[in-house]
């Protein structure tokens, strides 16, 4: 009770995920899924322009095509990416795409490198942010930054558990002090050099001109894809509204494609806005100092707004929004990392554990992996900002390249007419050549620096999905057979129903999908307690997880099913001349609710013993717990506490 009571303070008190205005109050319109899901595109222009810039040396004036090339990308995937939302409005996003219109194989690729890609952004967002607090302190605090990495990461979990929209709330002003600021200092400083833009193309295409004429046409593209290349990260989290089409309020897909246009048009003003602001303000690298940071002082110093120290105190907010951002984007990934993992555990890739929610209507097993996850590989890295990038383009362009793959696929096998077919395989083909380019360059360029690791960490994950994956195959097979020995169970002559006596002794039989493992119960105890029970009766708790929580319908289907597989257990033992009767139950835990269940039944049915049966390995270990939930246990010892008889068959498998 204490423990509950301290669980409640921390996370809030549990919701009915059963309740339709529960599930309305928790979606997100398109603003609030801008915030929650679009900071993490927003937030990587306070480092992806910078990498583009830098690696344009000497030569500042190809940033003009830069920054165009950057805004017309943009738009280029996230059109692409709202395709996406179309074929797949229950979420699933890249993994979802690879999966149906690939192949299962691609589909756990994409996934593995979708699931590094949101400890990544966990990870490279909240070490940036901690970077830009560090350089308003002393250097004494430096040694300390990994500490408080962790302090904000623990932060973050807490109130992800919490629940989705507590977070949003939260950081809500965060995101609009970086909107606000942003667009005003971008806005301002392109217009303080009006009387130069019209001049700024015909310069620069001279400038390009002269350079070809030294290093050849050929040296200019090149150094041009560099640098396109090296500032792919100002393109990660726009897949992320793909991802999470089932958080987004209804119509969902119209929700989510509105949230696409405002990421869409957020980041390349953004992005695009900033590199121009390089260009125009003729930004150069300052030790210890960011080129956001250094051209936005010398812009805040332009507007002749106070002193020294009113310039110093403006660019100490720019700056600090700008932090704050890159903590709303590290939310990011406790938003889509749980997604992708639920998504993946329903197809068996990874333990089922992950679809489950918890009271708060998370997915709390998710939300955890990933903040642990996200600690490692900032212990591992030391928090290298410069390491981090590198990892995380790599996984997020492996992501885009396969996804864009699947949709060209997808419009080559489906070209009905009054579908426009081919303007979108032309979008999706122009999408997937941009960001295989960008993935092979990078693959080459970086591969010594960090890419190799992206590499071994992705076939890390795929080898043990596919370990699990057979482990989970194996087991459906066995208990499929068991199903099958039982199905000819013989229903007897009787046709009338035979209504329970609570003054009888009853047997009470916790049941699950397996009708034979029912049947198994069943028939055990009858074996070995001849006409001892009068009262046969069947509970079923059901988990409301992830997909069944999300999914439009989904809950009527799971309560359907459920009713028809109680139902048969019912007429089985009416055929046969016995009293029986059933129990449906929904929540976030199935032990949770088998207990509520079996109190309220041994209080109308005081003579009552429960049943239930446990798969039991030939070679059990703790991996195989790992991967099966153990409720028949954590049940037994629930009632056992409570004062009640509960039996465990053995089902072996």
């Amino acid at each position: 009770m204490k423990n509950n009571k301290i669980r409640e303070i921390i996370l809030g008190k549990p919701l009915d995920p059963l309740k339709s205005e529960t599930r309305h109050s928790m979606a997100l319109v398109a603003f609030l899924a801008w915030v929650g899901l679009g900071a993490d595109g927003l937030s990587s222009s306070a480092y992806g322009p910078e990498e583009t810039f830098r690696a344009l040396g000497g030569h500042t004036h190809l940033g003009l095509y830069m920054a165009i090339a950057t805004a017309v990308t943009v738009f280029v995937i996230a059109l692409a990416y709202n395709q996406v939302i179309e074929l797949f409005p229950t979420g699933g996003g890249g993994y979802r795409v690879a999966t149906k219109l690939v192949g299962p194989y691609m589909g756990l690729i994409s996934g593995c490198a979708l699931i590094l890609d949101y400890v990544l952004t966990i990870a490279i967002s909240i070490a940036s942010g901690v970077d830009a607090l560090a350089s308003f302190l002393p250097l004494g605090f430096q040694p300390y930054k990994l500490w408080a990495e962790v302090f904000f990461i623990g932060l973050l979990i807490v109130m992800n558990l919490r629940g989705l929209k507590e977070a949003i709330q939260i950081l809500l002003p965060i995101f609009l002090g970086f909107v606000v600021t942003h667009l005003v200092l971008i806005v301002y400083g392109i217009f303080a050099h009006a009387s130069h833009l019209p001049e700024l193309i015909p310069s620069t295409m001279a400038e390009t001109t002269d350079l070809a004429s030294h290093i050849g046409w050929a040296g200019v593209a090149g150094m041009l894809l560099l640098a396109y290349s090296q500032g792919g990260g100002t393109y990660t989290g726009l897949e992320a509204v793909s991802n999470n089409v089932n958080l987004l309020a209804e119509p969902r897909v119209r929700t989510g494609k509105v949230t696409m246009i405002y990421m869409a048009l957020s980041l390349a003003f953004t992005a695009g806005g900033i590199i121009l602001l390089y260009l125009l303000w003729g930004a150069q690298p300052v030790p210890g100092e960011t080129l956001n940071a250094s051209t936005f002082k010398t812009i805040i110093a332009s507007m002749g707004l106070g002193g020294e120290v009113v310039n110093q105190i403006l660019l100490v907010i720019v700056l600090a929004f700008e932090a704050g951002l890159l903590f709303v984007a590290a939310n990011t990934g406790f938003l889509g990392g749980p997604s992708v993992l639920s998504n993946m555990a329903a197809d068996s890739w990874v333990p089922h554990k992950f679809r489950y929610l918890s009271t708060r209507l998370v997915t709390q097993n998710g939300i955890l992996v990933m903040g642990v996850a996200a600690l490692a590989i900032l212990w591992g890295t030391g928090g290298s900002v410069t390491l981090l990038v590198v990892l995380y383009s790599i996984s997020v362009f492996l992501t885009f390249a396969i996804s864009l793959f699947g949709l060209v696929l997808y419009w080559s096998r489906n070209r009905k007419k009054g579908t426009h077919w081919k303007r979108r395989w032309l979008l999706s083909a122009l999408g997937f050549v941009i960001c295989a380019g960008i993935l092979a360059i990078l693959l080459v360029e970086r591969f010594a620096e960090g890419g190799w690791a992206t590499a071994l960490i992705i076939a890390a994950i795929a080898a043990l999905c596919i370990y699990i994956r057979n482990h989970y195959r194996q087991t459906k097979q066995a208990i499929h057979s068991v199903d099958e020995v039982f199905a000819s169970q013989p229903f007897g002559p009787n046709t009338e129903p035979v209504e329970p006596n609570p003054e009888e002794q009853t047997a009470v039989f916790i049941v699950g999908n397996s009708r034979g493992g029912g049947l198994h119960a069943l028939l055990w105890v009858l074996r070995m307690f001849p006409n001892h029970f009068k009262n046969f009766l069947f509970v079923n708790a059901r988990t409301v997880d992830y997909q069944a929580y999300g999914g439009e319908g989904a809950l009527e289907q799971m309560r359907a099913e459920a009713e028809q597989t109680l139902e048969f257990f019912v007429d089985f033992c009416h055929s046969h001349g016995m009293a029986a009767s059933s129990y449906l139950g929904f929540g976030t835990d199935a032990v949770d609710e088998v207990t509520r269940m079996c109190e309220e039944i041994s209080q109308e049915f005081p003579h009552s013993i429960f049943f239930t049966s446990k798969l039991i390995f030939a070679s059990d270990n703790w991996f195989t717990r790992l991967l099966h939930n153990q409720a028949a246990l954590a049940a037994q010892r629930r009632l056992h506490l409570e004062g009640l008889q509960m039996v465990i068959l053995p089902m072996k498998v």
